[in-house]
């Protein structure tokens, strides 16, 4: 998979920039930071940081997942940001397509989650040695053959959502992990980090900070 890479050559989107924060939309195939290897060195952080030289890294996004990140523009602005993440009251809310009809409007996932070694990156559900996870979701429409979800993560585990949606028997379109059949037949991995709440480091006011699903 890494040999294939090929990210999008588009432009950076800033969202909002001040003297902290920076938050800029991420494309779908655009890693979030450097992999192992120069063929892997073209990331979100490196054109981030291209123009805003002082960005530091606060939290990721998987490669196929697209939407919105904040970076920090300072180092305290880091700290007070990565402890928002780390106390789990930065609100992420993000839109999936997903295989089949949700017959429920709304529901919660609780499945705890850890590495599938012998196949990582992928992450699988396990009662004795995972970390709690916590999805949240609630059904936008009906689509063909597809549903639009909202989804709503209490937990940041690694690959939560795409793990969450398969088991609940509706798989992310497109996944290249966790969909089989039909449900991998999208042009990319139908999930996006739409909006982000977060505190701002400088006086702790309470932001919501959004970016346009593309699908």
């Amino acid at each position: 998979m890494d040999n294939s890479y090929a990210p999008p050559d588009t432009p950076l989107e800033v969202l909002h920039h001040d003297h902290e924060l920076l938050l800029v939309s991420k494309p779908s195939g655009l890693l979030s930071i450097p992999g192992k290897g120069a063929h892997l060195a073209d990331c979100l952080l490196a054109r981030v940081q291209a123009a805003f030289p002082e960005a530091l890294l606060v939290h990721r996004l998987d490669r196929d997942t697209s939407g919105i990140m904040v970076f920090a523009l300072s180092p305290h602005a880091q700290r007070h940001l990565g402890l928002q993440f780390e106390k789990r009251q930065v609100k992420k809310i993000y839109v999936a397509r997903v295989y089949g009809r949700v017959s429920e409007r709304e529901g919660r996932v609780d499945l705890p989650l850890a590495v599938d070694w012998p196949n990582r990156p992928r992450q699988r559900v396990d009662f004795e040695n995972g970390r709690a996870a916590v999805t949240d979701w609630k059904l936008i429409r009906h689509e063909e053959n597809a549903s639009r979800l909202r989804l709503m993560p209490q937990t940041g585990r690694s690959h939560q959502l795409r793990v969450h949606m398969k088991e609940i028997g509706h798989p992310i379109l497109g996944d290249p992990f966790y969909a089989e059949g039909p449900a991998r037949d999208a042009p990319r991995l139908m999930l996006h980090a739409e909006s982000l709440r977060l505190r701002h480091p400088d006086g702790g006011k309470g932001l919501t900070f959004k970016a346009k699903c593309p699908f």
